[in-house]
């Protein structure tokens, strides 16, 4: 039975519309007729407010309660997938920060389960570490940062289904093994570095794909040592994820990142912990107690711990705080990240043959419903 969403403006990836309907048939969106052309044989449901496409985050630590690295299992990645739901996320890659082999072997494993069971919104994985950088630790525990070694690429290169992300320092690992990830399809992207300009543009030539949280855990661009910053803005094939919550990085240069490299390479991500989604105020990572305090989370020593944002928030702050306009940032938050995973040929658009992933939102940016192949929320 083919279901219509009338009564909706709607945001297509590209343009805003006005009195179309989307058409869903088996979790796929079928057409996108004028409401006016709608033919018989079709159930309508009226929406009000403004559809879009689903927002896709590729760096979710936890929510609902629940921290991938703690609870490593389907039915931790399903909590923590509903918890974002909520708030607009149709697509994520939950991701498992620096800890043991065996922990991430397990986190593979569990991430592989997930997506035989086909929960809805998981898109793969993030591994976050731990082949990042001592000096550029945030809240990483550097007492599991070690080498890759052959083991280490044989976990990461075995999902087989979905996306599979590792984010690590360029300048600590051989330019040979992002190759070897990135020719076995992994998402390589730098973070958590204190690498050079040099050395990040060389591996960006050998398949970088982009950069985690760009400015967080990586030293400040400076005029003659521009670092991964530079790089990440002076490199025009390369994606650039950002936490728009108004404490990781100022507003002035969020636009002005956004300016240099342009929006259609700037993907938002929240770097959210296990608290979205609940009214927790402290949690525990690999024994360090985080305290969620005015819309941030951090450590006694003031060290940032991910982030208390979710997507809708950080569509609303692109908006509000950045004075973006709005198809930018549905951009940002949906087709950009799906083009980053190579999966905008599925996701990121309302056309004909995608995956109906939709949210909903009102005048105030706030979710009302949404929908994962073509199922409501």
């Amino acid at each position: 039975m083919k279901t219509a969403l009338t009564g909706a403006r709607i945001f297509d990836g590209s343009h805003m519309l006005d009195g179309y309907a989307v058409v869903i048939e088996d979790g796929r969106i079928r057409g996108l007729p004028l409401e006016r052309d709608l033919g018989p044989g079709v159930e309508r449901r009226s929406v009000r407010g403004l559809l879009a496409p689903g927002f896709i985050d590729v760096q979710v630590n936890g929510g609902g309660g629940v921290l991938y690295n703690d609870m490593r299992s389907v039915e931790g990645i399903r909590t923590i997938a509903a918890a974002h739901r909520a708030f607009g996320t149709t697509g994520l890659l939950p991701t498992f920060i620096t800890d043991t082999r065996e922990a991430m072997a397990e986190a593979v494993a569990a991430m592989r389960a997930a997506l035989d069971a086909e929960v809805p919104g998981v898109l793969g994985i993030h591994l976050e570490g731990p082949f990042i950088s001592p000096e550029r630790k945030g809240v990483h525990d550097p007492a599991f940062m070690r080498p890759m070694e052959e083991e280490d690429i044989a976990i990461m290169t075995a999902l087989q289904k979905g996306r599979t992300l590792v984010t690590l320092a360029p300048e600590r690992n051989p330019m040979e093994a992002i190759a070897r990830l990135t020719a076995a399809g992994v998402l390589v992207c730098a973070g958590h570095t204190a690498a050079d300009y040099e050395t990040v543009m060389e591996a960006t030539r050998h398949g970088l794909r982009g950069f985690t949280h760009l400015f967080n855990a990586m030293p400040p661009m400076a005029g003659r040592n521009p670092g991964p910053v530079g790089a990440a803005l002076d490199s025009r094939d390369t994606w650039c994820g950002l936490i728009v919550d108004g404490h990781h990085v100022s507003d002035a240069a969020l636009r002005i990142a956004i300016t240099a490299k342009g929006p259609d390479r700037m993907m938002l991500v929240t770097d959210a912990m296990s608290v979205t989604g609940t009214d927790l105020t402290r949690i525990e990572l690999h024994g360090r107690t985080i305290s969620r305090r005015g819309g941030k989370l951090s450590t006694a020593d003031g060290t940032l711990a991910g982030s208390d944002l979710d997507m809708a928030s950080a569509v609303r702050n692109s908006v509000e705080r950045l004075d973006l306009a709005l198809p930018d940032v549905l951009r940002m938050a949906s087709l950009v990240p799906a083009q980053f995973l190579r999966l905008d040929h599925d996701l990121g658009r309302i056309a004909p043959g995608y995956r109906a992933d939709l949210v909903l939102l009102d005048d105030g940016l706030q979710v009302q419903d949404t929908w994962i192949a073509g199922a409501a929320g």
